[in-house]
C-alpha cells in the first residue's frame, strides 16, 4: 500500500482558522453547506503541492489574491498560517510542520520548518529536525540530500517530499469555450492528467497504445452512462491530440465543442479513476466531482472512487447526498462555518445506527441529522 496522510492540523489559511482531522480513512469525503470550507482545505493541499513539487509557493499565493487572501480574516487578523500533519508508513510515522508569517510586498516567509520520524515501536516520537527560518521556499526538499542528517532522517525527508509530490488535486468545472479541454495538447505529456484535465486527449492515446484493456474499460464504463457513446478516436496531428469520439451507429467524430458539460466531466473523470498505478498520485483530492453529472453517473464515480481508495488515499469534497450514500458513515466528514470558521465534526456510527436501518447517509444529511446544511 502506498504511504497516506494520517493525520492533519491547519490553523490560519482562509476560513480554517483551526481544524484539525485525525485518523484520517482512505476514503475521506467532505460535506457541507456552500462557502463552509470544503473547497478552502482542497486548495490547502493544492498550495502544498506548490510548495513542495515546484517550489513556487508564492507564485501559488499570488495566483489566487495574494498573501493577505490567504490569511484568516486577512493579515490584520491573523499574521500567520501553520501546519501540521502525519504520513504513515510501514515503517513508522513521518511528521512535517510548518509556520508562513505574512510579509511585504503581500508575500509569505518562513519562520518555522521542520520534521521528524518515528519508528513503529520505538515507543516515544522522535525530536523534531528543525529547517531554520527566513526562507520563502520550503527546505524539506533540500534536507533529503543534506549532509546534516543522518540516513534515516534523510530518508525521512524523502518520504515527505515524494508523497507531498504525489499529492493532486482535481477539479473538471470549467468546460467553457476557453477551457483546457477544447485546446489541442502536446501527445508527449502524458506521463499524469493535469488537475483540469487539459491533456486527457494524450493520455487517452497513450492508454489505447500501452493499456489497450484499460482504455476498452474506460469506453465501455462511458458507454453505460453515455448510451449514444462509442469509443474515444484521438489521433495525432502534427504533434497535437484533440479530444474526439464516436457516437454509435455514426460515421461522424465529435470534438469537444460539441460534447456536453457533462460529458467532458464524465470522461475526465472516468479516465482518472482507471488510470494504472504508475500514472496515479498517491493521494488524490476531488471537489465537487458530481457536477453536472446524471445519477446514475454518479453511482458509478463513487464505485470507482471507493474501489481506488483500496490503493489510494482519495478525498473528495461534495455537494452530492448521491455520492454520500456511496461511502460508509465513518468515512464522513462534516464541514460547517460559524463566525467566518470552518469546524469539522465526525459522529460516531453507533449513535445513528437507528437512523442507518431506515434511512442512508445522504438522506440524514438531507434531513440535517448530521449538520453541515445551510
Amino acid at each position: 500500500m502506498p504511504n497516506f496522510i494520517e493525520s492533519l492540523r491547519v490553523k490560519g489559511f482562509r476560513s480554517l482558522a483551526d481544524v484539525e482531522i485525525g485518523d484520517m480513512p482512505r476514503a475521506a469525503v467532505l460535506i457541507g453547506a456552500n462557502g463552509s470550507g470544503k473547497s478552502n482545505l482542497v486548495r490547502f493541499f493544492e498550495m502544498m503541492s506548490w510548495m513542495i513539487r515546484v517550489r513556487r509557493l508564492n507564485e501559488f499565493v499570488q495566483r489566487y489574491g495574494g498573501a493577505d487572501d490567504q490569511l484568516f480574516g486577512g493579515s490584520k487578523t491573523c499574521l500567520r498560517m501553520e501546519a501540521q500533519l502525519a504520513i504513515r508508513t510501514e515503517s513508522g510515522r513521518n511528521d512535517y510542520r510548518f509556520t508562513l508569517e505574512y510579509a511585504q510586498p503581500d508575500r509569505f516567509q518562513f519562520v518555522d520548518e521542520a520534521f521528524r520520524f518515528t519508528r513503529v515501536g520505538s515507543g516515544a516520537e522522535a525530536p523534531w529536525q528543525e529547517l531554520g527560518t527566513s526562507h520563502v521556499e520550503a527546505k524539506i526538499v533540500e534536507a533529503g540530500q543534506s549532509d546534516k542528517f543522518v540516513d534515516f532522517e534523510r530518508k525521512a525527508a524523502g518520504v515527505l517530499v515524494h508523497l507531498l509530490r504525489r499529492c493532486s488535486a482535481y477539479q473538471f468545472h470549467d468546460t467553457s469555450f476557453n477551457s483546457a479541454f477544447m485546446t489541442k495538447c502536446d501527445p508527449t505529456e502524458n506521463n499524469y492528467l493535469l488537475s483540469n484535465g487539459g491533456n486527457l486527449a494524450a493520455i487517452l492515446l497513450r492508454l489505447e497504445r500501452e493499456y489497450s484493456r484499460r482504455f476498452e474499460s474506460i469506453c465501455d464504463y462511458i458507454g453505460r452512462c453515455l448510451p449514444n457513446f462509442d469509443r474515444f478516436q484521438i489521433e495525432e496531428d502534427a504533434r497535437a491530440v484533440l479530444l474526439q469520439w464516436k457516437a454509435k451507429g455514426m460515421n461522424k467524430t465529435f470534438g469537444p465543442n460539441l460534447t456536453s458539460d457533462g460529458s467532458l466531466r464524465l470522461f475526465a473523470l472516468v479516465t482518472l479513476l482507471n488510470l494504472p498505478p504508475e500514472m496515479l498520485p498517491d493521494v488524490l483530492l476531488m471537489d465537487e466531482p458530481e457536477l453536472g453529472l446524471h445519477p446514475s453517473a454518479i453511482a458509478l464515480v463513487g464505485d470507482m472512487i471507493k474501489a481506488l481508495a483500496e490503493e489510494r488515499q482519495v478525498i473528495v469534497a461534495t455537494q452530492s447526498p448521491l455520492l454520500v450514500d456511496e461511502f460508509d458513515f465513518d468515512e464522513i466528514h462534516v464541514l460547517e462555518l460559524k463566525d467566518g470558521r470552518t469546524r469539522i465534526l465526525r459522529h460516531d456510527k453507533r449513535e445513528y445506527r437507528h437512523w442507518l436501518e431506515k434511512y442512508t447517509t445522504g438522506e440524514l444529511w438531507q434531513k440535517n441529522l448530521i449538520g453541515g446544511r445551510p
